[in-house]
């Protein structure tokens, strides 16, 4: 480990050679063409040709659309960096001059400041080469949204490939006033399963229900009664959250369905609260079906490929933070608390490896002030967040988030 002190000088020194207007051109240019989970080619290929011009070795192609490059100086540690690169299919409404010209698709949770801080923090510390030794690592990671990415590169062999990390190190834009690097040790992220529900009914004319098993009806009290599942079945000291996303049902006015889908998420912080929600929800969906008279049983299928908890490691995070205190003042970090957002990131570090997730807040200045509330709660309710049409981080936040992640890399690798 390197001091504090000396990770934040070096960072420092390599800063001088960053330029705001390069790094605006490329993240507005990666925000103008968004790409979805395992599409990501143009993104993934521009990440590719900055990395080779570094001098890292690099290998495309790694689950899809994955990136990694490697960049070895020396003995010493190796130090994983990561960065998601897909987009979501969210049709923008910031009306910013470099708005996504992909209708219907759009970065608003950030990926493209992700890959922009990526690249900028892989070529600043392969340009500053004098100051540490050991192997930097660059992981371009597809397929965040739910699309499990991390588990596919790691099933593409990934670990095997190539060097094993000592430690893992990633960031994630966030609402709040620009100018803050929340740090949280220990859990930070919720876990993340989705969940579909089908329930069948009798269908018919709407002038007739009494002859059908209206599925509509049933689905709709599930939803009401799913609604009390946390407040009701969970102690106020456990956090989790069930949200039912979708409700599908039905193709005309006059015709009652055979039957109506529902997807729901559940955003749960403890294994055991995990598994007394999903058989809430089974109860809960088996007891209104059997009340309404359904003739075939609903089916509750909880989807493959949830996200687990994201726990820092304590001691690395509270190492980061320190690097982090020293490179932008003392009160610009402070731990915001475990969230109930959900990640992939945790799945890329080999068993036993540490890793550390931090924060990178974005509203712009006016915008924060403009916001409603009295306290940094209200207002960042109020703001725009990650998936909203309106999210649009601040430009100011560019360099200083390849900052945070050059010097937790130099804070990790050897002097």
């Amino acid at each position: 480990m390197t001091e504090p002190a000396v990770a934040a000088r070096l960072t420092r020194e390599l800063a001088s050679a960053l330029k705001h207007e390069e790094l605006e051109g490329f993240y507005q240019d990666l925000h103008r063409r968004p790409e979805t989970a395992f599409a990501e080619h143009r993104t993934a290929a521009k990440l590719a040709l900055r990395l080779r011009a570094a001098g890292f070795t690099v290998t495309e192609g790694v689950a899809r659309t994955g990136v990694v490059g490697v960049l070895g100086n020396g003995d010493g540690p190796v130090v994983w960096l990561r960065g998601d690169m897909d987009a979501l299919p969210v049709r923008e409404e910031t009306g910013l001059p470099y708005a996504s010209a992909v209708d219907g698709v759009m970065h608003a949770c950030g990926h493209d400041l992700h890959i922009t801080w990526l690249a900028a923090a892989a070529e600043a510390l392969a340009a500053g080469r004098g100051g540490w030794s050991g192997t930097l690592v660059v992981v371009g990671q597809p397929a965040e949204e739910a699309g499990g990415g991390a588990a596919a590169m790691v099933a593409d062999g990934l670990h095997a490939r190539f060097p094993r990390p000592d430690v893992l190190l990633g960031q994630h834009v966030a609402p709040g006033l620009a100018g803050f690097y929340p740090h949280t040790p220990g859990l930070t992220m919720s876990a993340t399963d989705d969940i579909d529900v089908v329930v069948h009914g009798v269908g018919g004319h709407g002038s007739r229900p009494e002859s059908t098993v209206d599925p509509v009806v049933t689905a709709a009290h599930i939803v009401t009664r799913l609604q009390t599942v946390v407040s009701r079945e969970i102690a106020a000291k456990d956090s989790a959250v069930l949200t039912v996303g979708e409700f599908h049902a039905g193709t005309k006015p006059n015709i009652i369905p055979a039957e109506a889908r529902l997807a729901l998420n559940l955003r749960s912080q403890d294994p055991r609260v995990r598994e007394r929600i999903l058989a809430a929800v089974r109860r809960i969906v088996e007891g209104e079906c059997a009340a309404a008279g359904c003739p075939v049983p609903p089916e509750v299928t909880v989807r493959p490929g949830g996200y687990p908890v994201t726990v820092n490691d304590a001691v690395l995070d509270g190492e980061i933070a320190a690097v982090h205190r020293e490179l932008f003042g003392p009160e610009s970090v402070f731990d915001f608390g475990p969230a109930m957002g959900s990640e992939d990131f945790s799945l890329l570090a080999p068993e036993g490896v540490p890793y550390d997730y931090w924060y990178v807040t974005s509203t712009p200045p006016d915008v924060w002030a403009a916001a409603p509330g009295e306290d940094l709660f209200e207002k960042f309710a109020a703001v725009p967040g990650n998936h909203s049409p309106l999210f649009a981080p601040d430009p100011s936040v560019l360099v200083p988030g390849v900052l945070t992640l050059v010097s937790a890399a130099l804070s990790r690798l050897g002097g």
